[in-house]
């Protein structure tokens, strides 16, 4: 197959999708492929031509400083459109939405080839770079921009290829009408295996950043920027070693971020424990994952988590905030941790250094088993199915051999391509909006789509019986949809509009009521902002309506606290404050907001109750173990007990002591 791959972003460029795009080129030509990438200049001036390899079209561009040295590329190149033609390309692999991306979807048109596009960038993330002056609105205004434009790529498309889960999802939200697959993007894993260290190259890596042999190196790597939250990482970092854990740091990578961490480094006087190394080159990346101990990041804003793989591939165990993305890659306490603050990042840091190198061993190891399915082989083999797949769509029409006009209907008679006869209905609107005739053509997705219209109209009234028992989220009936119905996914997304259109799927009205309703219930804000985001509904907009609530939520911490304190009275206070905490953080308030909710309770009664609540301890410890020990033992157990459930050494002993035991006690 001929395959065309057109990207904004190239190697010698670093980045995640030029590195996407090289590997899935490399795998395609191992599978005996012909590659051509269209692509931009590295340096931006120089004017378009094909580099020696023959494959590689370069196409004359400006470069962005603004935008990290992005390079800006004309949406069409009449010279280039005719070399692309000479090709002969069976398809068109879109990896980007601009200037290629744009020019991409021209060719696809001008010549007649089907188009596949992949969908690598969050963009709603990156809205800052054009928020100059950081408005609220001008940033709303962005995202739903990003929304449209997204739309409009995808919906040009044959198929839709997104990283993750995750994108896949707001792709749906963006209303995108095309079959999308989730391909996550494959990697040289053999590249990474820790069993290519080298003790000598891991040692000049070491000493080149001023690391001894013997120091614990957290790793960073990626490109170093607002959205990746890397300041998260230094502050919980600069904990660490508040903390007095001996750790070190070394941070890979360049960006526009960069002078404002390096910054950040220096106010925090850790210069001589946080290396920034700036740009590595490619090559070297693998050793420098091998040198290190643990790899971390903050950043939630990931279509997929390239690095993630990479530091994985190499048997580091990672340290990370929870994100949908991460949810195959990371088994909390298996192959990494996810922390939620700077300070349950030295938490999970501590936990990683107390362990044995036995123990370090086996997260190696699960770290290495859960990375498997991301390799480039698998990577290359989908990414060809969604060819095929998208070339049979392309090409397999029917023919309108006769027409019959009905009193409701319309009666085609079909000739496929394979000379099969076949009858269809459709309504008067359909055959007059789709510009049906005798003797044209229909696609055989549109005549899938007419087949099914009888049961997408049993399925919306299925959505409108489910809505009116409880009200429902946009995605909540998508996946209803998809999961119950055999609609496809055209029929799925009018079926969706047509809902919203007549409100009966209105997510910002059910955004407001569930964030009230789960206020009353006395949730904090990440708890909330999680269990909405779970339902589909926008992070924007969750933080939207919670910003124009009142602010209730170190007073609802107060009420939760106070109420589930009244539960705990048989606890000892040092218990119930350890549950409280443990119970207010898990219904999304913070760390701190659970501190002062507990430090604010008045405990007067429950230290009353102290010493009743310890000799009902003791005594049901007693009676616990008094069949099984006897004499010193079991004093030592009913010790061990009272002191787990948080009651104070004298107090225990002074209870014992006025307990009855038998003489062998």
């Amino acid at each position: 197959m001929r395959i065309g791959l057109f990207t904004d972003t190239y190697p010698p460029e670093i980045n995640g999708v030029a590195n996407s795009t090289f590997i899935l080129r490399t795998q395609l030509e191992k599978m005996g492929h012909e590659v051509y990438v269209i692509t931009t200049n590295s340096s931006g001036k120089v004017a378009s031509h094909w580099e020696d390899d023959g494959h590689t079209l370069r196409l004359k561009g400006a470069e962005l400083k603004f935008l990290y040295g992005y390079v800006a590329t004309s949406p069409f190149h009449f010279l280039a459109l005719q070399e692309i033609g000479k090709l002969k390309l069976d398809i068109i692999h879109d990896q980007t939405e601009f200037g290629v991306g744009i020019f991409a979807h021209i060719c696809a048109m001008q010549l007649g080839i089907p188009l596949v596009s992949t969908y690598h960038t969050t963009y709603e993330d990156y809205t800052h770079y054009v928020n100059f002056i950081h408005s609220r609105t001008v940033d709303s205004y962005a995202k739903k921009g990003v929304a449209k434009v997204s739309r409009l790529y995808g919906d040009a498309s044959i198929s839709v290829i997104a990283p993750s889960k995750k994108t896949k999802d707001m792709l749906i939200g963006y209303h995108i009408r095309r079959d999308i697959d989730v391909i996550p993007t494959g990697l040289d894993l053999d590249e990474f295996h820790p069993s290519l260290s080298d003790a000598k190259k891991t040692a000049e890596i070491r000493a080149k950043y001023g690391f001894r042999d013997d120091d614990t190196v957290i790793v960073s790597v990626g490109r170093i920027a607002q959205e990746k939250s890397l300041d998260v990482v230094i502050q919980g970092f600069a904990n660490a070693i508040k903390a007095g854990l001996p750790v070190k740091m070394l941070i890979a990578g360049d960006g526009p971020d960069f002078e404002r961490m390096k910054q950040m480094v220096t106010d925090l006087h850790l210069e001589n424990e946080i290396v920034l190394t700036g740009a590595v080159p490619r090559k070297e990346i693998p050793s420098l994952y091998r040198a290190c101990d643990i790899f971390a990041s903050a950043s939630l804003s990931e279509t997929q988590g390239m690095t993630f793989i990479e530091a994985l591939a190499s048997g580091l165990p990672l340290l990370v905030r929870y994100d949908e993305v991460l949810q195959d890659l990371v088994s909390d306490g298996e192959d990494g941790w996810y922390y939620q603050d700077p300070d349950d990042f030295v938490t999970k840091l501590k936990v990683f250094l107390s362990l044995s190198k036995e123990q370090k061993a086996e997260m190696s190891a699960s770290s290495l088993k859960h990375v498997e399915p991301y390799s480039a082989r698998i990577f290359g083999e989908k990414v060809f199915a969604v060819y095929e797949k998208a070339i049979a769509m392309y090409h397999d029409v029917s023919t309108i051999d006769d027409v019959q006009v009905k009193d409701s209907f319309v009666q085609l008679y079909l000739i496929n391509g394979r000379k099969e006869e076949l009858r269809l209905q459709v309504t008067m609107d359909d055959y007059a909006n789709l510009g049906l005739r005798k003797g044209g053509t229909i696609a055989n997705t549109t005549v899938k789509h007419l087949q099914e219209k009888e049961a997408g109209v049993k399925a919306y009234q299925g959505c409108v019986r489910r809505i009116a028992i409880k009200d429902r989220t946009r995605k909540e009936v998508y996946d209803w949809l998809t999961q119950e119905t055999s609609c496809d996914i055209t029929t799925i997304n009018k079926i969706v509009d047509k809902l919203e259109n007549r409100g009966y799927i209105d997510d910002e009205r059910y955004c407001r009521d569930a964030v009230h309703s789960m206020r009353a219930s006395l949730m904090g804000t990440d708890r909330i902002v999680r269990s909405l985001m779970k339902k589909g509904l926008p992070a924007a907009l969750v933080h939207q309506v919670i910003e124009e609530e009142p602010d209730t939520s170190m007073d609802d911490c107060i009420l939760a606290a106070q109420k589930m304190a009244g539960t705990m009275k048989h606890d000892s206070i040092r218990k119930m404050k350890y549950t409280l905490s443990g119970k207010l953080v898990q219904r999304g308030f913070t760390r701190e907001q659970a501190e002062k909710a507990i430090a604010s309770l008045d405990l007067g009664r429950q230290e009353e109750r102290e010493l009743d609540n310890l000799k009902h301890c003791a005594a049901k410890a007693k009676r616990r173990y008094q069949g099984k020990y006897t004499g010193t033992m079991l004093r030592n157990r009913v010790f061990r007990y009272c002191a787990a459930q948080g009651y104070d050494g004298d107090d225990i002993y002074a209870v014992m002591d006025g307990m009855e035991w038998d003489q062998n006690d």
